[in-house]
């Protein structure tokens, strides 16, 4: 029994949630997300989407949970929406956007301009003497997610001295270097 997928969604104030032909859609104030679904069946009852199996073979458990997962992250993305923030680590490396336009300079010979999707706010920090940061923030986590990894892409951060983008708080495994 999915443990996950037998816990009720809560709808907070503000979230409406309707159901209609393996469509869910849920809207709020920080926009609207859609999600089909198979193998499963939503309900909303009393404030509260409820995920229920229609059969006990292993694609239908294995789905259980994740709709519930999902339309747990919509009605949270909706209400209060998902921040990433990445952090440019290394001499020289440094980011500014222009609306939509992400620019960075990560040591190749030309800087990377990318285009970041509508959905997505993006915000850049640079203060003297620290790290730049990029903060991305949307009501679609997936959305988020992906732009962050295509971000951290462009220059993975080496092992060993920790030169490249990494998301803020991230643990890092590090490598000695040569013992002479």
């Amino acid at each position: 029994m999915s443990r996950i997928g037998k816990n009720p969604v809560g709808i907070p104030e503000g979230v409406t949630v309707e159901v209609k032909d393996n469509v869910i859609t849920v809207k709020g104030k920080l926009g609207e997300l859609t999600q089909t679904f198979d193998t499963v069946n939503v309900k909303v009852e009393e404030g509260n989407v409820l995920v229920e199996r229609s059969a006990e073979t292993k694609e239908h458990r294995a789905k259980h949970g994740l709709y519930r997962a999902l339309v747990n992250n919509m009605i949270e993305g909706v209400s209060k929406g998902f921040t990433k923030e990445l952090e440019l680590v290394g001499v020289g490396y440094r980011a500014s956007n222009q609306g939509q336009k992400l620019d960075l300079a990560l040591g190749f010979s030309h800087n990377i301009v990318m285009d970041i999707a509508p959905e997505v706010k993006i915000e850049t920090v640079s203060e003297k003497g620290k790290n730049p940061i990029v903060k991305l923030t949307s009501h679609d986590k997936q959305l988020v997610g992906q732009v962050a990894a295509k971000i951290r892409g462009f220059r993975k951060p080496e092992p060993y001295k920790g030169k490249g983008i990494k998301f803020v708080g991230e643990e890092l495994r590090r490598k000695a270097g040569k013992s002479a």
